[in-house]
Parts: C-alpha cells; sequence; structure tokens
C-alpha cells in the first residue's frame, strides 16, 4: 500500500515539473529565435532541474555504473531499455550532446516540443513506413556529422520491469547505415518511476552501461548482440531491482 507521505511528494513533484517546464519554455521562446547553438545546453539545464526536484521531493537517487564504456565526445548509438518517463530526462546530462530518438508527437506539444527541435532531437513519423525509415538515417548521418550522441529506446514503448518485447529494426538500421557502435544499457527505473505512474516511489534507480558493440554484423544479428548483452548486464549487475527476464 502506497504511503500518504509518498502520494504527498508525488504530487509535490507533479506540480514542480509542470511548474518548471512552463516557465523554462517561456524562457526559451527568444532563445530559440535567436539563439538556437544554446538550445541543447538549455534542454540540459531542464533535465538537470527536473530531476533535482525529483531527487528531493521524491526521493529517488540515481547510481550510474560503466560509463567508462562510452565514447568521449564521439558519435555513438545508445540502446538503452526504456521502464519510465525518468529515461528520457536522464541520459540528456550523461552524455556531452544528446540526440534522443522520439515519436514526432512529442515535436507538437506546446513550448516543449519546438525545444526539441531547436535542441538537435530525432522525430519519427511512426506511421510514414518507408519514407519514415530514410529520414531516419537521414538524420543519423547529420547527428553522426555532428558527433552527437543518439539515444534509442528500441523496445519502442515503456515496459514492466521483466517484460520483453521485440527490438525494433530501426536501431540497427541506424547503426550499421552510419557505421555507429551500439552501446546497450540496462536500467530498472520502472521500480521507482512505473510507466505512465502518478506515484514516483522513494529508492535508487540503477543505470548499467556495457561495452559498444560494433555495428559489423548484419541487422537482425546486430539486435541479438543487444538483447543477449543486456540479458549478460542483467545477470552481472545483482544490485538491479527488476522481475528476473525469461
Amino acid at each position: 500500500m502506497t504511503s500518504p507521505l509518498v502520494v504527498l511528494r508525488a504530487c509535490a513533484f507533479n506540480v514542480t515539473f509542470a511548474v518548471v517546464t512552463l516557465v523554462m519554455g517561456v524562457v526559451s521562446l527568444p532563445l530559440r529565435a535567436f539563439a538556437r547553438p544554446w538550445a541543447l545546453g538549455y534542454a540540459q539545464l531542464w533535465t538537470r532541474v527536473s530531476l533535482a526536484c525529483l531527487r528531493a521531493l521524491c526521493g529517488i537517487e540515481v547510481r550510474v555504473s560503466g560509463l567508462e564504456h562510452l565514447p568521449a565526445g564521439t558519435p555513438c548509438v545508445i540502446a538503452s531499455q526504456h521502464q519510465s518517463a525518468f529515461d528520457t530526462l536522464v541520459w540528456m546530462n550523461l552524455v556531452p550532446r544528446p540526440a534522443y530518438v522520439m515519436k514526432r508527437e512529442l515535436t507538437r506539444l506546446p513550448l516543449v516540443g519546438p525545444m526539441l527541435l531547436a535542441s538537435g532531437m530525432i522525430a519519427v513519423e511512426r506511421t510514414a513506413g518507408a519514407k519514415a525509415m530514410r529520414k531516419l538515417l537521414s538524420d543519423t548521418r547529420e547527428a553522426a556529422a555532428d558527433a552527437r550522441q543518439i539515444v534509442i529506446f528500441p523496445e519502442g514503448t515503456r515496459t514492466r520491469p521483466g517484460e520483453i518485447v521485440p527490438l525494433q529494426p530501426g536501431l540497427a538500421a541506424m547503426a550499421t547505415h552510419a557505421h555507429l557502435p551500439v552501446v546497450p544499457v540496462v536500467t530498472d527505473s520502472g521500480h521507482c518511476w512505473g510507466r505512465n505512474a502518478f506515484i514516483k516511489r522513494p529508492g535508487i534507480i540503477h543505470i548499467v552501461i556495457g561495452a559498444p558493440i560494433e555495428a559489423t554484423r548484419e541487422r537482425g544479428a546486430l539486435l541479438l548482440a543487444v538483447r543477449n548483452a543486456w540479458t549478460r548486464l542483467e545477470a552481472d549487475n545483482p544490485v538491479l531491482t527488476h522481475v528476473p527476464r525469461a
């Protein structure tokens, strides 16, 4: 049973997060118009403030291991598990120049959407078929040329801890097309902040980063290599709080 204090703290965070997003979204209007090179840094500031509020109000700490596996300031594809909205925030400040692959609907959000585009995020129209894939590959090349670290959630949706869903082929297409290493990442973020959950439970979210996988194999084999890397990382890191994967 959820305690009243946890509910109260979650309410405080949700209200604070909404206010911070609104205020910073309004402030971003002149930034988007006159200082687009600063847009990514401003977006990173927004996520730092948001996660600081999450820590202070909800008692959620973050522990990251395996940072040595991230290429130092060079482009790569980060293939992370996705259990929570938290995952979409934390990578903004774990790498120097992140570029998230996200659904285009998010770019239509008032205030937030235009800032996502200005900061160089990669928007995908998921119903556009082959056209969407061509655009994704073109955007991947541009992001790599700009030394961005491309963050993708290849499960394609938020999953429950322990849930297994097929990996989306866009991950392998991007990596092989742009000749980028794939960095596998596992997390237990859903333990504290579940999918579509109002309640944020106090605790520690773990993020475990694995060794890069070179994109030198067939696309199906690359997806299997990512899945196997996730499985190994989970088996080797008992600190992860999750239902064991079948």
